[in-house]
């Protein structure tokens, strides 16, 4: 428009001058107060867009949270029994207890404080200090028994209030000193999560699914009768039936710990299978924990020694090497040699327990002795191939796949890579690493007839029909075989180094083998710690339970009174002893 102006002479209006003829001119006034609404509009519509499309779904969930008040519903967790359908870890009511501080007046802080350090024993300084800092919300003490909320309710002090919690119960142990069966069933934390053992491993079961309630609240917090609401019921955990006998457990613990303070050990473990189905009939450790009391527990006694452990078995994995080599046709209860208390392999002397020359002996007589020479020329005659095929068949090297949380194995190194004195000493239990589970169900194959049975703890989990674990069992050795190697354990409970566990009634027919292997210490193995073991099945003709028995670090004064067959046998008698008679297992009669 200037350069048009220019062309005709006409200087520019000034703006005033403009705003004069608008004032002057209907038309143009018109014109002017139309551009002004028209801009006004447009700023309008452009603040609306922006709030209503860029910031709409924040506004929006920032007015949900001014008045949508979400209630979680708590899924129940499943209960857990034992074979008998006996509680082992139910649910309980407890209540935490909470303050609203800016609903406490500053006159009634020294009376709130007080009730609640009378009842709860909490600290005073502490209390006021939450009193006085004003705020919503505070809790003054979680997971309380129903005695002292009931007690807090009574003295109705301002702005406390209780909120229902649910808490997982175990039963009192055997040993005197924790829960019945803590270690293999775990616990549940306060974010109800499990935790270790059967808790940690079934939890996504047992805990359910947790739903919820949604509903709108005016300004004052009160639900509004018609506003929308929305509701999602919880899922129930699944309840849990294990094979533990409880009977049995608690015998259990109650023998183990006797045993390992009798002989001044440092811990523990016991595990009794049923040999035909791999059921786990009882499962302990000593010194143990209350599950009841997690979360002051040490924690060297909430782990779990039995799955969550290796150790080197000794002399108990004789079992599977001399199974092995009558399996291979290399040897025979029969077979003889000479066993000068020593033998040399790879440039390396390996000498029998008691160091001293045996002369001729039988592989028989090499179980009942427990004798290293003996083993390592069963290994031998049977060759190295076929030795490292019988270990992985009867499991060593990978896990037991039990259903408890915390599985720790360590796999067998690669054939090629074994040196030629590494298959002796895995002969005899050392430098092979195991864990209590792996050695068990080793044993249980010569009670199960040669196969190998799925070790498990669970049987059924809610409405699931018939047993949860039914892995087909696997054949690992012939029947021939086990046959022989029974007779050949019998002989060492009945003429050998198992005398020490000889149950009444089954002392010919009973099977065991004792262990007692050194302790890796700072790049060797310790002249003064082992662990002292032992194994066996009863009855001997017709199993009902496998049991392995495992101390460690036993200190009785001498490294004599420290091998299996004066530590652990005992503990396993005693232990059998209490299952034959509440289980009502009669010997057989004689033929």
């Amino acid at each position: 428009m200037a350069v048009e102006s220019q062309r005709l002479g006409i200087r520019p209006a000034p703006r005033r001058q403009l705003r004069r003829l608008a004032a002057s001119d209907p038309r143009l006034r018109v014109a002017a107060l139309g551009l002004a609404i028209v801009l006004l509009a447009a700023t309008i519509w452009v603040r609306l867009a922006y709030w209503q499309v860029v910031q709409g779904p924040e506004l929006a969930r920032y007015a949900a949270d001014q008045y949508q008040h979400t209630v979680p519903l708590p899924a129940g967790r499943g209960v857990i029994y034992d074979r008998e359908m006996r509680p082992l870890a139910v649910n309980v009511t407890v209540y935490s207890v909470f303050v609203s501080p800016d609903n406490v007046l500053p006159e009634d802080r020294a009376r709130v404080a007080g009730g609640l350090v009378q009842v709860l024993g909490v600290d005073r300084a502490k209390v006021m200090s939450t009193l006085a800092g004003g705020g919503q919300f505070a809790y003054i003490a979680r997971r309380q028994p129903k005695e002292k909320a009931d007690a807090i309710r009574a003295l109705a002090l301002p702005g406390i209030g209780l909120e229902p919690e649910q808490q997982r119960s175990y039963l009192p142990g055997g040993s005197g000193q924790g829960t019945l069966a803590a270690n293999l069933l775990g616990f549940v934390n306060f974010d109800g999560k499990g935790q270790y053992g059967v808790e940690g491993y079934y939890d996504a079961r047992l805990a359910g699914k947790a739903g919820y309630k949604s509903t709108y609240r005016d300004a004052a917090g009160r639900d509004i009768a018609l506003g929308p609401s929305q509701r999602v019921n919880p899922v129930n955990g699944g309840d849990i039936v294990l094979s533990i006998d409880a009977s049995v457990q608690y015998a259990a613990e109650e023998a183990l710990a006797a045993g390992v303070k009798a002989n001044k050990a440092e811990s523990g473990s016991v595990i009794v299978m049923d040999p035909k189905t791999g059921d786990i009939i009882a499962w302990a450790d000593y010194p143990t924990y209350d599950a009841n009391q997690f979360a002051t527990a040490d924690p060297a006694s909430v782990k779990d020694s039995i799955v969550s452990d290796l150790y080197e078995p000794g002399s108990i994995m004789k079992i599977a090497t001399l199974t092995g080599a009558l399996d291979a046709h290399a040897i025979t209860p029969t077979t003889t040699i000479n066993d000068p208390g020593y033998i040399m392999v790879g440039g390396h002397r390996i000498n029998d327990w008691d160091g001293r020359n045996h002369g001729t002996v039988t592989m028989t007589r090499v179980l009942e002795e427990s004798y290293n020479v003996g083993a390592t020329r069963a290994e031998q005659m049977e060759g190295s191939a076929s030795f490292y095929h019988y270990l992985q068949a009867f499991g060593f090297g990978g896990p037991s796949n039990v259903d408890v949380a915390g599985e720790a194995t360590q796999p067998l190194p690669p054939y090629a890579q074994w040196p030629e004195v590494q298959f002796a000493t895995a002969s005899f239990g050392q430098g092979i690493a195991v864990n209590m589970v792996q050695m068990c169900a080793a044993v249980n194959v010569i009670a199960n007839g040669g196969k190998m049975a799925q070790a498990h703890v669970a049987d059924r989990i809610g409405a699931t029909a018939g047993p949860l674990v039914n892995t087909p069992q696997r054949q690992v050795v012939t029947a021939d075989s086990v046959t022989q190697m029974t007779q050949m354990m019998e002989s060492v409970v009945q003429h050998g180094s198992g005398y020490t566990a000889r149950v009444a009634g089954f002392e010919l027919d009973q099977t065991g083998k004792t262990g007692t292997s050194q302790i890796p210490e700072n790049g060797g193995y310790s002249t003064d710690h082992v662990w002292a073991s032992y194994a066996g099945f009863l009855p001997a003709q017709n199993p009902r339970f496998t049991m392995l028995v495992v101390i460690r670090k036993p200190n009785n004064g001498s490294f004599d009174h420290n091998e299996g067959y004066y530590v652990s046998a005992p503990i396993w008698k005693a232990i059998a002893s209490s299952i034959v008679l509440q289980w009502r297992i009669a010997p057989e009669a004689p033929s």
